[in-house]
């Protein structure tokens, strides 16, 4: 099982937060942003240690302070934030005097009660609405090439927009329900022709070029613009 522990370390561009993780399943120490929480993840083999982890850290430091400095604003989940929803900008309204959850209204999410439980609703409304929209597509897909899936998650993902395992489940990030339509259909068809070829071959990308005619389009907007996504209630 991974481990992790987290500190602020001084680096030569600033200060910044440091995960240090173990896997098991990691060859070789490895270093990425989590543009989640703006920090550092410094990932470790079993059996290396610390100092290695330090080495590399500190040989990319520049890149570090770089990639930090260009991560988007944090977008908390708050009454007059602004989210996207399948791309367009909607404003979050509460409504303590109102009773329910969450819900969409004249362009808004509108949130009844408390203020206390305001992100958790809206994140709850983002989680139906991802489930609701994303399950849609893979029907529409699966369909499509004769597919189908055994199971259908959301979950909150750091490094994946969605995923295939060997039992046949699909699970994708809920953020993807703030992304445009073209890339929920890509990231969509990505997966479901997992479910034919659990690899990126030719005959992989092939399937996915018959499900959906998005892919490089999306694929950019990802790289560019999916660090956004993942600072919304940060």
């Amino acid at each position: 099982m991974d481990q992790a522990v987290s500190e602020v370390m001084a680096l030569p561009g600033g200060e910044a937060r440091v995960h240090w993780r173990r896997s098991a399943r990691a060859r070789r120490v490895s270093l990425r942003i989590d543009p989640r929480d703006g920090a550092v993840v410094v990932t470790l083999p079993p059996r290396t240690g610390r100092p290695a982890g330090m080495a590399l850290l500190l040989d990319h430091a520049d890149w570090v302070t770089r990639r930090l400095a260009a991560l988007p604003g944090a977008v908390p989940l708050a009454d007059g934030a602004a989210v996207p929803l399948v791309g367009v900008a909607h404003r979050i309204r509460h409504m303590p005097d109102r009773r329910g959850t969450a819900w969409l209204e004249d362009g808004e999410i509108r949130v009844a009660g408390d203020a206390a439980f305001l992100s958790r609703r809206v994140t709850d409304f983002l989680r139906a609405e991802a489930r609701r929209r994303l399950s849609a597509l893979v029907a529409e897909k699966s369909a499509l090439c004769g597919l189908r899936a055994s199971r259908i998650t959301v979950k909150d993902t750091r490094t994946r927009w969605g995923s295939c395992a060997a039992s046949r489940a699909l699970a994708f990030s809920w953020r993807l329900v703030m992304a445009p339509g073209f890339v929920q259909d890509y990231v969509v068809a990505h997966e479901v022709a997992h479910l034919r070829h659990m690899n990126h071959g030719p005959r992989f990308w092939a399937l996915v070029e018959t499900l959906t005619p998005h892919t490089s389009v999306a694929m950019a907007w990802l790289r560019d613009e999916g660090p956004r996504l993942m600072r919304v209630g940060a």
